[in-house]
């Protein structure tokens, strides 16, 4: 398996020229590095002008590694390469390094950089990534690949302290400034390059890996900055940084829509314990139910009832100790029964995820009242009064559908959870509840019988005497309503509720459609303004299909849905459209406005066509029936089994379409490739689907 890591920019208030006089100090040696033993000289240039200075060193490392592990493998040091390319003229330092030690088994590759801070000058930056691959250790892979990241991680935090600590040594001997390079005004003396010999070739070094690069080709503005990570991230270890600044960069290639903030990037990560494909895996699937429901505007749209104005027992409430925001809901209060009776559930989560949206928004502002990295907040439940009634079967269920919702697209976001007063029967409660609760979760639970939470130890540990509610004693005034049976004349009746579906699952602006061979889905778009812009954005949730526009002058026949001919059944109702008469000739009857696009499985496609002519224009989605895993032209026995079955000749889109005036769009103009994008929350879904031998997934 091959590990990477990326740092994020570290930067030093100190000018270019100073921060290289103190790096190479650490040469030959350093005994601020303890691992590092020595360093020689193997290869070294320099241009006529003396603006580039090429050095390649042999280091030896004497890695803190079981005396076991050492005799096993036969060495007592390990050696590395290093090129350091110094530009003076361009002020930057660019760094390369590969083992030299058990490269035909490991192979590690690292890329360091120090650049000039891109608004200030007299500043400097640095960073670094590096990759190891380990495929072969004497049968000690994991062993060796632990001591190598612990190793690595103990020197990224170090190294900044290193130069620094240099610096100070540069400001005892009075250097304090060092003029920038300039071109020499009398003739440069021409430097040659020298090599001096080692057990290592010349041949070698060219062949040997590069470090990954990609850390300079992303501009300023993609990158995240140490400090600001300290400050508004919080503290985290070199490697948890690279894990948020991979899936960050990975979400800036990959996603079209609007960018998560960093602070949700990084809850997904400590969520999955910093394991970068799971946190990538549910980050796509909450991102494309955000996208699906609109929840980024649900602050904006959401009205709430007076209903639950009025008997909603919950609230925010100032904060808590560690400046967290508070808020406060009194369950026991609740007619949990006669809200879900006169609601449903559909308002209910619509309330609760506005609750926890408004949470993300007052975690930001604590953020920057208290200067320090607030992520999540406490809740505080108040249990008195809770009986039966609150274990109503339906209301359970509720609950328990909310849980779930709030899991998976929130997590991290509780800090903790005081539940005070809890009767005997919270635990028959508690029994239905925490299994569909993270175990990390559960452990941020703090649970008060009566009166426990009164005094030392209680609710005083974690929340301001000033801010404790004056129903459990405080002095502080609460707002939260203090709830009531809700009137029975509001309740729906059985038949309501039983018919009640959460369209907060199953109805969105976004529409799905199946596509068969032989039975493309099309839509009609009617165009009576020359230069409207029709736009769309549709996801490829399996198969791969074929996007088409095309325009009609004339009216087409009322719409059909189409049959599988092919194979002698019915197209599902509702979600597979035909428009287009079999008896219509292309070039005829209607003509193709736009180059067909190829669109493969898990790809989310972005884009828009400005209208030439009034009339209609049709939008079609129709079976690829291109062999795109196939090499040869003889067929498979695989292929043909799989040509027998009806789920072989079938796709599914999920699309959204808008018809703009021209003065209102704000878009790219740039047609059918104006985005493409292999987000999707159903690419890693439909992968490992055997349906089609010929899935893929794309991300250009």
């Amino acid at each position: 398996m091959v590990q990477k890591y990326q740092s994020p920019v570290r930067v030093y208030k100190f000018p270019f020229e100073l921060i290289m006089a103190a790096y190479q100090r650490r040469f030959p040696t350093s005994p601020l590095i303890p691992i590092f033993v020595h360093s020689d000289i193997i290869f070294e240039s320099k241009s006529e002008d003396g603006a580039t200075h090429v050095i390649e060193r042999r280091c030896t490392l004497d890695v803190d590694a079981p005396r076991l592990l050492k005799r096993i493998a036969g060495v007592e040091y390990l050696y590395f390469v290093q090129k350091n390319t110094l530009d003076w003229r361009q002020r930057t330092l660019h760094i390369e390094a590969y083992n030299e030690s058990f490269s035909s088994r490991v192979v590690v590759s690292e890329h360091c950089s120090y650049t000039v801070h891109p608004e200030n000058e007299d500043w400097t930056c640095f960073e670094q990534s590096a990759s190891m691959d380990m495929k072969s250790f004497f049968g000690f892979e994991s062993t060796a690949e632990k001591i190598a990241m612990r190793q690595y991680a103990a020197s990224i935090k170090k190294g900044k302290e290193i130069i620094e600590y240099y610096l100070r040594e540069l400001e005892a001997e009075g250097v304090t400034f060092i003029p920038r390079w300039s071109t020499p005004s009398t003739s440069a003396i021409v430097s040659s390059a020298k090599a001096i010999p080692t057990s290592t070739s010349r041949e070698e070094h060219r062949r040997a890996p590069k470090g990954p690069a990609e850390v300079l080709s992303r501009s300023p503005e993609d990158k995240l900055d140490a400090d600001y990570i300290r400050h508004c991230l919080g503290e985290l270890s070199p490697l948890q940084e690279s894990c948020l600044i991979r899936l960050r960069q990975w979400l800036q290639e990959t996603h079209k829509g609007k960018l998560p903030k960093d602070q949700h990037v990084l809850r997904f990560l400590r969520s999955r314990d910093f394991i970068l494909e799971k946190a990538r895996e549910a980050l796509c699937q909450t991102l494309t139910w955000r996208k699906q429901h609109q929840v980024d505007f649900l602050l904006d749209t959401w009205q709430c009832p007076q209903l639950l104005h009025d008997y909603y027992t919950g609230g925010w409430h100032h904060h808590d100790k560690e400046g967290r925001p508070l808020y406060i809901l009194r369950l026991g209060q609740m007619d949990t029964k006669g809200l879900v009776r006169a609601l449903g559930e559909e308002s209910l989560l619509r309330h609760v995820l506005s609750i926890n949206e408004e949470g993300l928004s007052r975690c930001e502002e604590n953020t920057n009242i208290f200067g320090r990295p607030i992520s999540c907040w406490t809740c505080l439940v108040d249990l008195e009064g809770l009986n039966m009634r609150h274990l109503w079967r339906p209301g359970i269920k509720a609950l328990l559908r909310i849980i779930e919702v709030v899991e998976a697209n929130y997590p991290e976001t509780l800090g903790r959870l005081l539940i005070v007063r809890a009767p005997r029967v919270f635990p028959v409660l508690w029994t239905l509840i925490s299994p569909f609760i993270d175990e990390n979760t559960r452990k941020k639970f703090l649970i008060y019988a009566g009166n426990d939470y009164q005094g030392s130890g209680g609710l005083v540990d974690y929340i301001s005497r000033d801010f404790i509610p004056d129903f459990l004693g405080g002095d502080c005034q609460c707002d939260v309503p203090e709830g009531g049976l809700v009137p029975k004349s509001l309740y729906h009746t059985a038949e309501e509720l039983e018919n009640e579906e959460v369209k907060l699952w199953t109805e969105t602006i976004y529409k799905t459609a199946s596509v068969f061979k032989g039975a493309p889905h099309e839509l009609l778009i009617e165009i009576t303004e020359v230069s409207s812009v029709i736009t769309w954005d549709f996801d490829v949730c399996k198969g791969d299909i074929i996007f088409n526009i095309y325009h009609s002058k004339r009216a087409p026949q009322p719409l059909k849905r189409e049959t599988l001919g092919s194979h002698g059944l019915a197209g599902p109702s509702g979600n597979n459209m035909q428009v287009i008469d079999r008896s219509w000739m292309l070039g005829q009857d209607y003509s193709m406005v736009e180059s067909a696009l190829t669109c493969r499985e898990g790809e989310s496609i972005q884009g828009s066509h400005v209208t030439r002519w009034p009339g209609f224009y049709i939008l079609q989605w129709r079976f690829d029936n291109t062999p795109a895993c196939s090499v040869s032209s003889r067929p498979r026995v695989d292929d043909v089994l799989a040509s027998l079955q009806v789920s072989s000749h079938k796709c599914k889109v999920m699309y959204y379409t808008e018809v703009l005036h021209s003065a209102d769009f704000r878009g790219s103009m740039t047609s059918l490739a104006s985005s493409h994008s292999g987000f999707s929350q159903l690419s890693a879904a439909t992968t490992s689907s055997g349906q089609s031998h010929c899935s893929s997934v794309t991300s250009r």
